[in-house]
């Protein structure tokens, strides 16, 4: 190491003993080794204290996700507050996936409402048509085949 290095070089130690290897001030000592009670004061000004997560309090509750609407509504509601600087960026992007999977539940069980009717429906006709004495075969290719032989 050069002289010129070690005469700008801190004469305070590490923690472990190495010398330190921080720019010296005027006193021959860096920032942290000059003033030693620095290190904990921004410590805790920029350290995760002050970057915990904290749950605000809202006045406006999202509200529940249960239709299509509903998750278009709160996304349009969503954008303008992150815009706003009202809900955090990383709270919008984690937000993101979890609508998502809301949307694409609704669409599954939307479908197995719709199948679940209609499968209801046909019981109905089937009952119906049974009641009247109009029974034919359940195969629809065997009664096309026989139409087509005879």
């Amino acid at each position: 190491m050069s002289t010129k290095r070690q005469e700008h070089q801190c004469n305070g130690r590490t923690k472990v003993g190495k010398p330190c290897r921080a720019a010296a001030t005027d006193g021959g000592l860096c920032f942290f080794h000059a003033n030693p009670n620095k290190t904990t004061e921004l410590g805790r000004i920029g350290g995760s204290r002050s970057k915990r997560f904290v749950a605000a309090e809202s006045d406006n509750p999202l509200p529940t996700l249960d239709s299509a609407i509903a998750v278009r509504d709160t996304v349009a509601r969503l954008i303008p507050d992150v815009l706003a600087g009202k809900v955090h960026p990383r709270i919008a992007a984690s937000l993101g996936p979890l609508v998502n999977i809301q949307l694409h539940a609704i669409a599954a069980s939307n479908l197995e409402l719709q199948l679940a009717q209609l499968e209801k429906r046909l019981t109905r006709l089937e009952a119906a048509r049974d009641k009247k004495g109009d029974v034919q075969p359940s195969n629809a290719c065997a009664t096309d085949s026989q139409s087509l032989d005879g």
